[in-house]
């Protein structure tokens, strides 16, 4: 296996991963809309066009596209917008892998522990237990029942939901800290699931190197915190000013509307499954994640 062929390689995890690829030895090509090198291929997923190259050149495929879920209000529109393009960019690279002479022997999906749930509450959450019924519930349910058809090609696949990134140049983390000073969000009790991007990136590669693993794990740090414990933490690796009083939840639901039950709501998850595999993280302890990102600020 030596070529690996990425969807949202341009963005936060998409970039480092590419990176660490390259510096050992793989060859990686992008699916873009408007491709810069000659090592990338075409895609466009509103109108379901592939190059039909692309399969035939990948050894592997790391699917990481999807729009943002936190980045604008949550309109009719925009909901429709981040389903459909998990479920329509999974489809079309289904439909490209059952069309190719030579087919990638692995696929590795990016999904959300939003699975679980907008709130779990204190309960420890495994890749066994039920899933939510609120909208990002749904949009994973969709977006994996879609990599599932894939698998049944079948092609080793690995699903990875992924918790809070933890990462300087943008994320939730740099969302946190815009405001002049840092506070917790509603009782700042619930549960965030994060992660070092390093390790998230690290864990890509784990599951595309160990041919055993197969099917969904949960892609989060061993210590989950509460969003009190995280906002404080991260102010003070920051040199930020962090203010205890919560931000009231009626205030961020007139900010950020329906959106607003993402933040005031967390999950508790477990990653023994991806340790017992054999993972091990570099940055288990937030204390020591915050420092290593701030540290390195600007730098990757």
């Amino acid at each position: 296996m030596k070529n690996i062929l990425i969807t949202g390689g341009s963005g936060l995890v998409g970039k480092q991963l590419t990176a660490l690829l390259e510096q050992k030895g793989y060859k990686v090509a992008w699916l873009s809309r408007k491709p810069q090198q000659q090592t990338h291929f075409l895609w466009d997923v509103a109108r379901q066009e592939i190059d039909p190259q692309a399969m035939e050149w990948a050894d592997a495929v790391v699917h990481l596209a999807g729009e943002g879920v936190a980045e604008k209000r949550w309109t009719a529109e925009r909901m429709q917008a981040i389903l459909r393009s998990r479920t329509e960019s999974t489809a079309l690279l289904h439909r490209a892998i059952q069309q190719a002479t030579h087919k990638p022997s692995t696929f590795i999906s990016a999904s959300a522990v939003g699975y679980y749930g907008f709130d779990t509450g204190a309960a420890l959450v495994d890749e066994s237990s039920a899933s939510g019924t609120d909208f990002l519930a749904e949009v994973v349910l969709a977006w994996e029942k879609e990599v599932k058809k894939i698998e049944a090609l079948p092609l080793r696949c690995v699903i990875l939901r992924i918790g809070i990134v933890l990462d300087a140049q943008g994320g939730a983390l740099a969302e946190m800290l815009k405001p002049p000073v840092a506070a917790p969000l509603g009782s700042g009790a619930q549960w965030m699931s994060w992660i070092h991007v390093e390790d998230l990136v690290r864990m890509f590669v784990f599951a595309l190197e160990k041919t055993t693993l197969q099917g969904i794990y949960n892609a989060v740090g061993p210590n989950p915190a509460t969003n009190q414990q995280l906002t404080k933490e991260a102010a003070a690796a920051k040199g930020k000013t962090y203010l205890g009083i919560g931000v009231p939840g009626f205030a961020l639901k007139l900010v950020l509307g329906e959106m607003a039950a993402m933040v005031l709501g967390g999950n508790r998850v477990s990653n023994q499954k991806i340790q017992k595999a054999g993972f091990e993280f570099e940055f288990p302890e937030l204390k020591g994640a915050l420092r290593d990102i701030f540290s390195y600020e600007g730098k990757r």
